[in-house]
This record gives structure tokens, C-alpha cells and sequence, in this order.
């Protein structure tokens, strides 16, 4: 038999006309024909992988998206396989001019949230036992685990938890300087979050980071949903779990209080995430979460972006999109900052795909870039704020921040975010308290395989089964059900309770 009667029409998907590559729906083998182009796979094409749509030659920029996602390295023949082995980083990009926006037209729409005395509005009722040093984590984590354990909130049924927030530093740094302002920030854009109905802050005593001068430089202290005490005042660390159940008898009450009122879309925060990324993730979830985006913003709603150095090779996308000059400078500045910060530890921005997000597809950061930035949607770009910054606008704002996700999902909540929307190619196990984080899946594959972690499927947008529009609607719509109260996945499982992880900067000493 020959090997052209072994041949079989097989769909590629083309993402734009200007491409030179096309992905692979579903693994295909050499010798197949695709359609409705007719081009003749020469190799295997793992599903979500790019195929050369026709011969490109060494040297000559690579178009996905149609833009700029790498250089070949050497001649690539058309239907073989476009990966690490025959592309490389460039510098190229092509040119964004600003389009106009079509704001989607639905009606109002609202949710059931709790609105704080700030104005702002939760989307869940948690206590919060924050810590102002690592010395204070294991304490806080017994206050937690001892009033779950010890049925001190079964009179409270409107509060849904206990939550103790706890990280690495605190102390043997400056108590002055970007790092130390960086991670008190951080600690107060937490404790401020909507989320939570009441906090107590927990310290050792002799930390760089006080918890007296944090609750007044904050203006925390005397607030009666606030309390603050040390482990060293109050004697050590039986005394100080004692101390603390006694205090959150003070505040649960307090908590409780809180009612679920209907409310405006308008006030929902969302935070985006990736993780975990694929070839998919740029075509289906990612997409489909902007046009999400764009329904929340739509209503007056804010969503945030953020993974700076995921942004890179494709911020010339959002400069187009920037409401003002001052706001496309503002990003230009952050991502100048990174290349200075790369270079100084010796590494370049190109390093960024991980190994999972290579097996999945991507190549170079430029070809993650361009798919990270879909999942913001078409809107204007509104704001650009540093980490953990409070946010002051609304509609689509930027957040500088690392890539790795707890760390920018970190930040995210303490601007001040109350919803994490994380899309996954790979697979992802991630849960945010006090934030409840919703995970869509690019591919229907690691749908099936992790159906307990993922909440929504993304991945019959691929094969036709849905659209970009049809799942935009479904992810808005489960938001509005998560502001409310329905429970995620990650939420289920028990997951957000270790995921607190800010980003740290300058020397320990």
C-alpha cells in the first residue's frame, strides 16, 4: 500500500492569516493531510504543537497569533514540526495600533457580597491571623488549628473560617528600603482585603517589622475589627495561643455580623492567572477568560493582570491599549526595571517557559507572552500599579509582579482582588484564602484527568464544540455564582491556607 492511500484529512488550525505556522488539533501522524488547508504532515505533530504551514526559511521570523514568536534557526520544510530544535528568540516584534473597543451589551447583572465599611465588597467572611514575622507562623497556625478543633466557630455559622496568613521574612532585613516596604504592603493590603471580616496580627516582639508601628502607619489600630499582640508580651507560646482564642472570641462576633447583600457586578475584583500553560492556553482559556474580562468591565467591574515577565514580547499589545501615555510609561517603567533585575542575576527573560510549558507546546517566551495577554481581554488598559499596590481604577489594571503564581496572586489580593481566576494547560492545584481562585482548563484532557481541581472546561473551543463568546458567558456567569457563595474546586479540597507567598526583595542579614 502506498503512502498516500495511508493519508487522512486531518484539521490544523490556522490563528490568523499572516501566520506562517498552524496548530495541531490532536496529535497527527506523518502522512496525514490537513484541511481545510491541504498541507502534508512530514513528522508526528503532538497535539497543541505548531506545524510549519509552508517552507520557512533559516533566519525568517516565525507568526502565531500574527505576531512575532521566534526566528527559525535553520529551513524549515512545510508540515514539519516548529519547536526548540528549529527556533530560536528574536528581537523582532510586529507593530499594534489601537483599536476601539466593542464593550459587550449585557444587562446589570449583580451578586451577593458583603459590603465593609470602606465601601468595599467581599466576597467571602473569613477571620484573618496574619503574622509580622516567621518567628509568629507556627503560633498563628494553633491559633487556627485549635479554634476549628475546639468548635469555637460552630456559633458562627456566617464566617467561613479561620485563616492564618504566614510567610518567611519579617526580619533580617532593612527596616527601611523597597524590600521592607515591598512586604509591608503586602501585609496590609492582606489584612485590608474585603474578604476578610475581621484580622488579628500576631509577633514575635523583636522583629524588624513591628506589629505596633504596622497597625498605626496603617491606621489599623484602635479599629474594632483589628487586633494585635506578641508572643514575648504575653509570654510565650502556650500563652499566646490561649491569648489568641481569646481574642478572635472578640472578633468572630464582630465578623458575624456581616450579611450577604445584592450587589452591583461593578464591584467585583478579579485576579488573572496562568499556570501550567500549553499550546492551548493561548487559543481557548485564555481567550476565553478575556472575554469574560471584558463582560466584568463591561459592568463596571475591574480585573487585574499581572506576571510581568509574562507580558514580555507582547507589551507592545498593551501599549496600544493604554488609556493615556502616562499609563503606557508606567508599564514601559516596570518592564525596563525587570530587564535590569534579569541581567543583574544573570539571567535573561527568554528563560521563563518551564519545562511543562515546552512539553505543552510554547516555545519561547514571545509565543507565552502573546497567549498569557488574551486572558485581559479587548478592553482599555486603565491603570498600571506595583505590587500590592491598593487599586485605585477600575476596569483593566496592570499589577507588576513575578511569573510564579502564588507570588503574583499574592499581590493580586493584597490590591485587592476577591476572586482569582487561574487558566491551566498542564494541569494546576492552587487555592487562594481569602480569595476563592476558579481554575479553567485550555485542553479537555487534563480536564478528564483532574475534573476534582478544575472548574471549567475550556477545551471544545478547540474542536468547535463551544466558542470563545459561548465560554466567556459560562466563566462570567460562574464568577457571579463564586461571588456569591457557590464553593470552587480548590475550595473543596481544602486548598489557600499555605499559598500566601510575597515577593522578596533586597538582602537578608
Amino acid at each position: 500500500m502506498t503512502l498516500a492511500a495511508n493519508r487522512v484529512e486531518t484539521t490544523a488550525i490556522r490563528l490568523h492569516p499572516l501566520d506562517n505556522v498552524v496548530v495541531a488539533p490532536r496529535r497527527l501522524e506523518a502522512g496525514a493531510i490537513t484541511s481545510p488547508e491541504r498541507i502534508a504532515v512530514v513528522q508526528p505533530i503532538p497535539a497543541g504543537h505548531k506545524m510549519a504551514a509552508r517552507s520557512i526559511g533559516a533566519g525568517e521570523l516565525i507568526l502565531k497569533y500574527g505576531q512575532v514568536i521566534g526566528a527559525a534557526t535553520a529551513e524549515i520544510p512545510a508540515g514539519c514540526h516548529v519547536h526548540l530544535h528549529n527556533m530560536a528568540m528574536t528581537e523582532a516584534r510586529r507593530s499594534a495600533e489601537p483599536r476601539p473597543w466593542q464593550a459587550p451589551s449585557d444587562p446589570p447583572r449583580s451578586f451577593l457580597g458583603y459590603r465593609r465599611a470602606d465601601g468595599r465588597v467581599g466576597v467571602r467572611n473569613y477571620v484573618g491571623v496574619l503574622t509580622s514575622v516567621n518567628c509568629s507562623a507556627t503560633v498563628a497556625r494553633l491559633i487556627a488549628q485549635e479554634a476549628e478543633r475546639s468548635g469555637l466557630l460552630d456559633a458562627f455559622p456566617n464566617v467561613d473560617g479561620v485563616v492564618p496568613i504566614t510567610h518567611t521574612s519579617g526580619c533580617g532585613m532593612a527596616g527601611e528600603g523597597e524590600g521592607f516596604e515591598l512586604l509591608r504592603r503586602t501585609l496590609w493590603g492582606t489584612a485590608a482585603n474585603p474578604n476578610f471580616g475581621a484580622v488579628l496580627l500576631v509577633g514575635l516582639g523583636c522583629e524588624v517589622l513591628q506589629t505596633g508601628r504596622f497597625a498605626r502607619d496603617f491606621g489599623l489600630a484602635g479599629r474594632e475589627s483589628f487586633q494585635a499582640f506578641t508572643i514575648q508580651d504575653v509570654g510565650g507560646t502556650r500563652r499566646a495561643v490561649e491569648e489568641g482564642l481569646a481574642r478572635l472570641r472578640e472578633l468572630l462576633p464582630i465578623a458575624a455580623a456581616a450579611r450577604r447583600t445584592e450587589t452591583a457586578a461593578a464591584e467585583l475584583v478579579v485576579g488573572l492567572q496562568c499556570g501550567g500553560s500549553d499550546g492551548w492556553s493561548g487559543i481557548t482559556s485564555n481567550p476565553a477568560l478575556g472575554a469574560a474580562a471584558d463582560r466584568l468591565v463591561a459592568q463596571g467591574g475591574t480585573v487585574v493582570l499581572s506576571e510581568t515577565p509574562e507580558i514580555y514580547g507582547a507589551e507592545h499589545l498593551l501599549y496600544a491599549r493604554a488609556h493615556s501615555a502616562e499609563i503606557s510609561a508606567k508599564l514601559r517603567a516596570r518592564l525596563d526595571w525587570w530587564e535590569r533585575y534579569t541581567e543583574r542575576h544573570g539571567v535573561a527573560m527568554d528563560n521563563n517557559p518551564s519545562p511543562g510549558n515546552k512539553a505543552g507546546g510554547l516555545t519561547t517566551i514571545l509565543e507565552k507572552s502573546l497567549g498569557a495577554v488574551a486572558k485581559s481581554g479587548g478592553s482599555p488598559l486603565t491603570d498600571v500599579i506595583e505590587y500590592a499596590e491598593p487599586i485605585s481604577s477600575r476596569g483593566l489594571v496592570f499589577m507588576d509582579s513575578p511569573g510564579f503564581d502564588p507570588c503574583s496572586a499574592t499581590g493580586q489580593v493584597a490590591s485587592g482582588a476577591t476572586i482569582i481566576a487561574f487558566t491551566t494547560g498542564r494541569g494546576s492545584a492552587f487555592g487562594f484564602k481569602p480569595s476563592p481562585s476558579i481554575k479553567l482548563s485550555s485542553n479537555s484532557e487534563v480536564y478528564r484527568r483532574m475534573t476534582g481541581d478544575i472548574d471549567l472546561d475550556c477545551g471544545g473551543i478547540a474542536d468547535g464544540g463551544s466558542t470563545i463568546d459561548a465560554k466567556g458567558r459560562e466563566i462570567f456567569d460562574y464568577l457571579l455564582d463564586v461571588a456569591s457563595g457557590r464553593a470552587t474546586k480548590s475550595e473543596e479540597l481544602g486548598y489557600g491556607g499555605s499559598e500566601f507567598v510575597p515577593w522578596l526583595i533586597g538582602a537578608t542579614m
